[in-house]
């Protein structure tokens, strides 16, 4: 397994349309799409700075993920997303290498991606996703 290149970097906001004029009218970044993934319980919203996006995440419920990291943490970055050929597979090679799942098998997310996450405990407290 090789990740193939940074997909994207995700960001914990408490409000898209907020973050949203950060992005476009400091950093000149158009958002080129807003979707809801309902089963994560966020609103998402892209940018592409180069071939890398970043992906911000509204919580759409109080007891999202997203959400209690904000609660705990604050706004800020939330996890870093690998591009690579087979989710499922690059989910049982970290596992293979003791490294705690989060997510045991592929499920969709954003942009129509294949996601799973690897436990931040168990890679130097970066939550880590896998997208292909």
């Amino acid at each position: 397994m090789k990740a193939n290149y940074i997909e994207h970097i995700g960001i914990a906001v408490k409000n898209i349309d907020k973050a949203r004029k950060y992005y476009e009218e400091v950093l000149g970044l158009e958002c080129y799409n807003i979707e809801e993934v309902a089963d994560q319980k966020v609103k998402t919203a892209f940018f592409k700075v180069g071939e890398t996006k970043i992906e911000l995440l509204e919580p759409t419920s109080a007891d999202s993920a997203v959400a209690k990291f904000i609660e705990k943490r604050g706004e800020g970055i939330h996890h870093i997303a690998f591009a690579v050929d087979d989710t499922n597979k690059a989910l049982q090679h970290a596992e293979n290498k003791d490294i705690k799942l989060i997510d045991k098998k592929a499920r969709k997310g954003a942009e129509g991606l294949e996601i799973g996450f690897l436990h931040p405990k168990f890679t130097m407290g970066v939550l880590t996703e896998f997208c292909s």
